[in-house]
This record gives structure tokens, sequence and C-alpha cells, in this order.
């Protein structure tokens, strides 16, 4: 059975920009994804609120992207994994631009291209996703402080560093929509739009590609 890891942070695990509660496992992208693909894939749920790309977050703690990727790795080693990381590398206190998130991410396709266990012939395939464009408002607005800008900027400079690292690339700024009055995460609808346009992308890729189906 093909495993997907779906690796990211607070829009992965379900933040709901209403109310600032957790969307129910049903509403969440990872989980209506599972619902398309159907019982002959394996969809594994890995977002943490606050996880940046490679970074420390002094004022949160343990939201480093690339300390927590490894022992996720060796736990469910997957076959395909879905990262979707970089809106919170836009905080105002990492001081960092489009293209330094970027590479953070870049640096997170890599250690996953570099991992391989013993159990599978090659490592994980990588979708690297663009988190969508953010809005500077509401409670938001001084800890993303010129993050808008940005965020506009990352799916140029994401693209570019999926080229170099040879692995698959999706714009998210083309399927969903930040919430325009929070800012930052999705309304339940767009977790439809984004399950919607990766099952047939997925299902493609495993049926498609003659080394899963043969050394899986």
């Amino acid at each position: 059975m093909p495993s997907i890891l779906c690796f990211g942070d607070s829009n992965t695990w379900g933040a709901n920009p209403n109310d600032g509660s957790r969307y129910s496992r049903r509403q969440r992208w990872p989980t209506i994804l599972a619902d398309k693909l159907g019982p002959a894939y394996e969809v594994i749920e890995a977002g943490q609120p606050g996880r940046t790309t490679v970074h420390e977050d002094p004022y949160e703690g343990d939201r480093n992207g690339m300390r927590h990727l490894r022992p996720i790795l060796e736990s469910h080693i997957p076959d395909l994994v879905l990262v979707l990381l970089g809106t919170n590398d836009l905080k105002a206190f990492l001081n960092q631009s489009a293209y330094d998130i970027a590479r953070g991410a870049a640096r997170i396709v890599q250690e996953i291209q570099s991992y391989q266990h013993a159990s599978k012939s090659s490592p994980a395939e990588v979708i690297l996703l663009t988190p969508p464009a953010i809005h500077e408002i509401d409670g938001f607005s001084d800890m993303f402080k010129g993050g808008a800008l940005k965020s506009q900027q990352l799916a140029h400079y994401y693209q570019q560093q999926a080229q170099e690292l040879g692995c698959r690339y999706l714009d998210l700024g083309q399927i969903v929509a930040s919430c325009p009055k929070e800012g930052i995460h999705w309304q339940a609808t767009e977790h439809i739009k984004l399950a919607d346009v990766l099952q047939p992308i997925i299902m493609d890729l495993f049926e498609s590609n003659a080394h899963f189906k043969l050394n899986r």
C-alpha cells in the first residue's frame, strides 16, 4: 500500500481561522485526500502549528521542521512526502527573505531525498507545495509584519528550488487562499479544494510509475 506523508504546519494540522480551534478530522485536507484516494492508499497526517522549515522559535519552542523530519520519516517510511512549510518562516523576528525561505524548504526536500530505509529500494518521492499568500491583518499583523509581500514572492523561488532538486512542485496560491479576515489560515472549503487537486496528481504518480508498481 503506497503511503503518503503530509508534512506541514497549522494549515496541515487544521487550524480554523474563525475561532482558533482545530477542524475535525473529516474537515482537514489530509483526511479528505485519504477519503478521495480510497483504501488502497495510506495518508499520514503530520502537521504542527508554528512549524518552520529549518528555524528555531525562541518564543514557542520546538518548531524546527528539520529537527522533526527524520524521526517522522523513520517512523512511517513513506513513499511520497507532501511538504507544505514556509508560512511561519515569514514571521518578522526570523527576518528571512523569500529566497531564504525557499532555501529552507529545499533543505527539507534534500533531507527526504537523502533518507532511504533498508526496506525500500529508493528514497521517497517529494511534492513541494508553495503556501498561499498571507494577509497582514487582525492579530497576526505585527507577528508577520512585512510577510505579505514576501509570501507573494515564494512561488518563484520554490519552483526554482524544486527544479534544481528534481522534485515535483505545486503552487497552492493558484488553488487555495488564506482567510481574508484572519490572514493566515484556511477556511474549510480550501481544504476540500486542495484535496481535489492533489488526488489525481497522486494517483497518476503511483499508477504511472513502474518503480512503485515493481518495488513498493
